[in-house]
Order: C-alpha cells, then sequence, then structure tokens
C-alpha cells in the first residue's frame, strides 16, 4: 500500500471536503474508510428493507449543498451536477388538535400556513430580513474561529436583533415572537435536532437556523439518495489525485519526532504521512484510542474520558405501498414533518429522554424524499424515514426495547395518519448501537458531534485551546463535526481544517 502526504481519517462529508481541499492544493491524499462497502459514513444511502427502496442510512435533508461556502467552492451543484429537489413545503408541524404550522421559500404561502395570520406574518417578515442577513451570518457562524468581518457588514441594529435571538431559549424565542401554539411549538421542535431542550439556555440558535434556512435554499433532497452527495465529493478527489481506500480501519496514529508521522491498519499495515493526517473521527476516539496516551496531555485525556456527547438516536425506515395519509393535507406535500404537540410536550419529551426513559409520546423527525424523488422507490410506492432522540442506553438494553418502541413511533405516526400502519409493506429498526456500528463517530447514537449545549461550542468545541482543529500532538488536525461549526452536511469542519493546515505547512 503506497504512502502519501496527507492521510485522512473517515470519509464522512468533512473528511471528504478536507480531503479535496488538500488535493486541490497539490497534495497526495489517501482516505481510508473502515467500512468495506461504501465511503460516506452516515452521508450515505442503500436498499435496506425491499429491494428497489432507497433508504438515506443518516442526513437526509440538506440546507447547505447551495449555501454551504465549501460546497460552493468544490462546486458540487454548478460542476458536479448534483442534483437537487425541494418540496412544496419544506417543513410541516402538525398538532393532534388538526393546527398546523408550516415553511416554504414562499414567505407570502408561509405567512399564509404557519398558524393564525399574525403569526404567519411575524414568520414571513423574520423570513425576509433573514434573507438580506444570511450570508453574513452563516460566514459568522460556519467560518474558523475567531470569524468576525462577517459581522461587521451588518448594521447595528441587525447585529443587536441577532444578538437577542441567539441569546434566547427556543421556547423563550417562539412566546416572544408568536402567540399561537402551532407556530410556537416550530423553533423547539426544530432544535431537538440535537440535545436542545425547549427552555435550554442560548438554546435558539440551532431552531432558528433550521427554521430560517428552509425558508432560503429548503431542506433539499438529492435524486438518488444521500450516497449522491458522497459520489460527488469522492469524484472531485480523484478527479485532482486523491483516492479512497475501503475496509481501512485505523487502528493507531503514528507519532514521531515530527509529530503524526502516518497511522496504522487494524490488519497490521504501515502507512505514512509526511505531511499530515486529518482525523474525521469522534473526539475521544481519537485521543484516548487512536493516539498513544503518552502523546497527550493529561488534562485532554481526563476530559476525553468524560467526553458530553449528545442524546441517542432512534432511527426508522419503512418501505410503503402508498403515500402516508397524513390527516393534515399540508403534510402531503412535506420534505420533512417535525412531530411534537407543543411546547410543554416537548419539554416532557426532553425530560424523559435526559432522565434515561424512553418517551412515551415522542417526538419525530419524519422525512417523505420519495414525494419529489421518484428513484427511492418502486413506482406508486414510497419510502419513509424517521427518528427519535432517546437515552443512548436504556435500562435492559435496546434488544428488550426495540421492537416495541417501533411500534410506539408507528404509533405516534397513526394518530396523525389514520391507515397509516395499513401502507407498511417492511420496516427496518435502527436502534443507537446500530448507528454507531455503521458509523463510529455517532457514539451511542449521537448525531451531532457531541452535545451541543452552549457550552460545548464555539472555543469549546471540542475542547479549549484545540478549537482550530490543531490537536496536541503537531501536524494531527481533528476536522469532523466534533470541532466548530458542528453537525449539519455543509463541510466546513473539514474545509476549516485543510486551510489551517494548508497554513500550517505553507502549501
Amino acid at each position: 500500500m503506497s504512502d502519501a502526504e496527507v492521510v485522512v481519517i473517515g470519509s464522512g462529508p468533512n473528511g471528504l471536503v478536507a480531503a479535496c481541499v488538500l488535493a486541490r492544493a497539490g497534495l497526495k491524499v489517501l482516505v481510508l474508510e473502515a467500512n468495506p462497502a461504501r465511503a460516506g459514513g452516515a452521508l450515505g444511502s442503500e436498499q435496506g428493507t425491499l429491494p428497489g427502496f432507497v433508504h438515506d442510512v443518516g442526513a437526509a435533508f440538506f440546507p447547505f449543498p447551495r449555501k454551504s461556502p465549501a460546497f460552493r467552492e468544490l462546486g458540487l451543484v454548478e460542476r458536479e451536477g448534483l442534483v437537487l429537489h425541494n418540496a412544496a413545503i419544506e417543513s410541516c408541524h402538525p398538532g393532534p388538535d388538526g393546527s398546523v404550522a408550516c415553511i416554504t421559500r414562499d414567505a407570502d404561502r408561509s405567512a399564509q400556513l404557519f398558524g393564525d395570520p399574525r403569526d404567519g406574518a411575524v414568520f414571513a417578515g423574520l423570513s425576509r430580513w433573514f434573507a438580506g442577513i444570511e450570508e453574513d451570518l452563516l460566514g459568522f457562524l460556519l467560518g474558523p474561529l475567531p470569524t468576525l468581518r462577517p459581522l461587521l457588514r451588518l448594521l447595528p441594529f441587525d447585529l443587536f436583533r441577532v444578538a437577542r435571538i441567539l441569546l434566547s431559549s427556543c421556547a423563550g424565542l417562539s412566546r416572544r415572537l408568536f402567540r399561537g401554539e402551532a407556530a410556537r411549538r416550530v423553533f423547539p421542535g426544530l432544535g431537538m435536532h440535537v440535545d436542545v431542550g425547549p427552555d435550554d439556555p442560548l438554546g435558539a440558535a440551532v431552531g432558528f437556523m433550521l427554521g430560517m434556512t428552509a425558508t432560503t435554499a429548503g431542506y433539499c433532497i438529492p435524486q438518488g439518495g444521500a450516497q449522491a452527495i458522497t459520489d460527488c465529493l469522492i469524484k472531485i478527489l480523484e478527479r485532482h489525485g486523491g483516492s479512497v481506500r475501503l475496509g481501512s480501519r485505523v487502528a493507531r496514529v503514528l507519532v514521531g519526532k515530527q509529530g503524526a508521522e502516518g497511522v496504522v491498519l487494524a490488519d497490521g499495515t504501515s502507512i505514512r504521512a509526511t505531511r499530515a493526517v486529518m482525523a474525521d473521527t469522534a473526539a475521544a476516539s481519537l485521543m484516548l484510542d487512536l493516539v498513544e496516551r503518552q502523546h497527550v496531555p493529561g488534562r485532554v485525556l481526563r476530559f476525553m474520558s468524560r467526553f458530553p456527547h449528545g442524546w441517542g438516536t432512534f432511527k426508522l425506515d419503512w418501505a410503503l405501498s402508498g403515500p402516508v395519509p397524513w390527516a393534515v393535507p399540508e403534510a402531503r406535500q412535506a420534505a420533512v414533518v417535525h412531530v411534537g404537540d407543543s411546547i410543554e410536550d416537548l419539554r416532557r419529551f426532553t425530560a424523559q429522554v435526559r432522565g434515561g426513559a424512553l418517551p412515551d409520546n415522542p417526538y419525530l423527525v419524519v422525512g417523505q424524499q420519495s414525494l419529489v424523488d421518484p428513484t427511492r422507490a418502486p413506482q406508486g410506492h414510497h419510502t419513509l424515514w424517521a427518528y427519535s432522540r432517546v437515552p443512548a442506553n436504556p435500562a435492559g438494553g435496546w434488544g428488550m426495547h426495540a421492537e416495541s418502541f417501533a411500534d410506539r413511533v408507528d404509533a405516534r405516526i397513526e394518530g396523525l395518519a389514520p391507515g397509516f400502519r395499513g401502507t407498511v409493506l417492511a420496516r427496518r429498526i435502527v436502534a443507537p448501537p446500530d448507528l454507531e456500528a455503521m458509523d463510529a463517530n455517532l457514539v451511542g447514537g449521537d448525531l451531532g458531534g457531541g452535545s451541543n449545549q452552549w457550552n460545548r461550542q464555539l472555543v469549546f468545541r471540542p475542547l479549549f485551546p484545540y478549537f482550530r482543529h490543531r490537536m496536541p500532538v503537531r501536524r494531527l488536525y481533528l476536522c469532523s463535526s466534533y470541532t466548530h461549526p458542528g453537525s449539519g452536511v455543509h463541510g466546513m469542519c473539514g474545509y476549516n481544517a485543510a486551510r489551517i493546515a494548508l497554513r500550517d505547512l505553507g502549501a
């Protein structure tokens, strides 16, 4: 096996973006992926239920392919021809009482669908304001720390308004903006894409940004599955001389006089990296398992041994004989349906998960990719994708609970879509241990690259002072979502890490 100038551990979107940036700069890059069947980690697709039904194994809806500086520079859409679809409604938030709030990319239509007319007008005004500041705000939130220049382009009133939003809790922001429960449950529901409860201090950023990006680029659905994004990144990498090797699990990072000098695979093969090693891995796995501990400061070892992870994730895939028969008509046109009855319901859900209990009324993120991408299922049929947040290790283990909790999720959807069970042809259960087996970065089913609480962001991600991707070992860089700016398929963790590495290498 040949050596390389840069070895990248892991072929998730951040690892591939880092590899592409480095290869475009003229370095010889080798990406090592443990999975023997495909690259991409949680960014992939497979036929997991019945033949002909294509399911996204992890990430499934993408606001960033058209907006991320990394993807725009690499030309995923413009040059590589990635085909993206959008539904008529990006996100639908139905309640058991028949109330509904919806987000679309048309401000006027969102105003008509966002609960009562007053709340609709407020949301439409918010989305128009956001469209004017989005590029600068994303530049600040996604760029390498410290990135203040984009903020300096905002007017003082805009800065004040952004600060007031980001310093709020999701519930606090919703109560301040809206008066109806349909509208008020939207931002707190979106915040639960990570481990942010409705009342968590400074928790509004996630819900607000997910809600607002739905009004601009929308929740894009890649034609053929999420694997299409991975495949585009691999094409870019290979065109610039880089390569990906499957079935190559890294067991150890080689550390010498120069710092990180290569890796050893699980089969004993050594691969030299003459310039740098980039790790698209979990932070704790890198510091505790891949780097020998004598090379890591004691303070870092102690923190990594108790690394704060986010909630676990319980995912289901279904093969359906037809579309989901939602009682609320708007949900039948939505890319994503968020199931959470009210702020109080989401508070109760949060308390149960944090207390180690399986929620009795699960919050759900439900994906309907096949509504706009007919390649996902045989003609006239559909796929469905959904997840809930759960404790990573419930009492008794997932072997005891997986089927019954999946039935609870089915019942939750049936309550909002009478007749749903009658459309189910097959069901696949993916509990937290299954997610971690699929992608070692998803520790305990944590989708967010560690906790996304306010004290695990910015300079504290993953640990001060290692927030600029440089690890305690020279020439070793962490480029996964465990670094700033965190979770989401935007590739910016890899992009920022690669730019910093190039600066260090003088390349």
